[in-house]
């Protein structure tokens, strides 16, 4: 017997105050015996329910028991928690919110969202590198109490160059990119974007955000992210590359690539990259199913590394001979 089907019929209960099985059957799409064991499992368990014989009769919770989590299905339930498990990234006033939520469920739902708290470890550090603790910026929650609350802030910052500034700006959301922690905000140069651990001070105003109409965080911050992707990556090679092999270009530049129309049994592709040199270094170990086209001075650098692999390398293939 599910736990997500008790939680079901225990919110079908706080929310009509009565039911019968007929109408659990209804509403889970099981037959009325399969929903009378499930209403005669809630009291077994410790729920407080009861049942009222005769016409006009059903099943009832004593004295109308509620929990806070009405609305909630059992795995939205679970999802919540998951929020405020070792994993999270959630302030410390999430995470104790969420844990005083856990008492809001009857006992016998407990254990599924308290596990869920304890279910995964994300682990940031690649292998073989250094283990760097990342602890959130110490500005996030003001910063996102003034997103929340709706009011412009003064904001104490400090540049990429190390200048420090003390502008009025309008919170709109905060974005968790990677380890990083940034501030999307209204400003009289336009939106900008602020790093969190390079804020040194906020001072919340009286004065309400002004918040562009139909403002949608998540739109804007792809649209910063394409813009920030294109001027760190200013360089575009292009190609034809078989089919098969568009799979492994992609492991090699991620979303560096874009695959165009199909051309003679081979696919047009585009690559963006930091420099010429730097894509041909990427692309010269695809030769076999890559064919760079363009510009010339990709084509330069790809020529020059390929002269100076067979330089270094080209005399291997004759020891091997005469080994073998």
């Amino acid at each position: 017997m599910g736990t997500d089907r008790l939680v079901a019929v225990l919110l079908l209960l706080q929310r009509r105050g009565q039911v019968t099985a007929a109408e659990v059957a209804r509403e889970l799409e099981v037959s009325e015996r399969t929903a009378r064991r499930y209403l005669d499992a809630l009291g077994m368990a410790g729920v407080p329910v009861y049942s009222v014989q005769g016409r006009g009769g059903g099943w009832r919770l004593v004295g109308g028991a509620r929990t806070d989590l009405s609305g909630l299905t059992a795995g939205e339930a679970r999802a919540l928690f998951l929020v405020a498990g070792q994993a999270s990234a959630a302030t410390p006033a999430v995470r104790a919110a969420l844990r005083k939520l856990v008492q809001a469920l009857p006992e016998p739902f407990r254990g599924q969202a308290e596990a869920a708290s304890s279910s995964l470890v994300v682990d940031p550090q690649r292998w073989g590198a250094g283990r760097v603790e990342q602890r959130p910026p110490g500005f996030l929650d003001e910063v996102q109490d003034a997103v929340i609350r709706g009011v412009r802030v003064r904001l104490g910052y400090v540049d990429r160059a190390g200048a420090e500034t003390v502008r009025t700006v309008d919170p709109l959301g905060v974005v968790a990119k990677g380890p990083s922690w940034y501030l999307v905000a209204g400003t009289e140069a336009g939106r900008r974007t602020f790093r969190v651990d390079r804020v040194w001070s906020v001072e919340p105003t009286d004065e309400p955000v002004d918040r562009p109409e139909g403002f949608d965080l998540a739109a804007c911050w792809r649209e910063i992210a394409d813009e920030v992707d294109r001027r760190r990556t200013p360089v575009e090679a292009w190609g034809l590359c078989v089919p098969h092999a568009t799979g492994l270009l992609r492991t090699v530049v991620g979303d560096r690539l874009e695959v165009g129309a199909a051309a003679g049994g081979r696919v047009e592709v585009v690559i963006r990259g930091y420099s010429e040199y730097a894509l041909a270094g990427e692309l010269a170990g695809l030769v076999d199913w890559l064919e760079v086209t363009g510009p010339p001075g990709v084509l330069e650098h790809l020529a020059s590394i390929g002269t100076a692999l067979a330089a270094r390398y080209g005399g291997l293939s004759a020891v091997t001979e005469s080994r073998g």
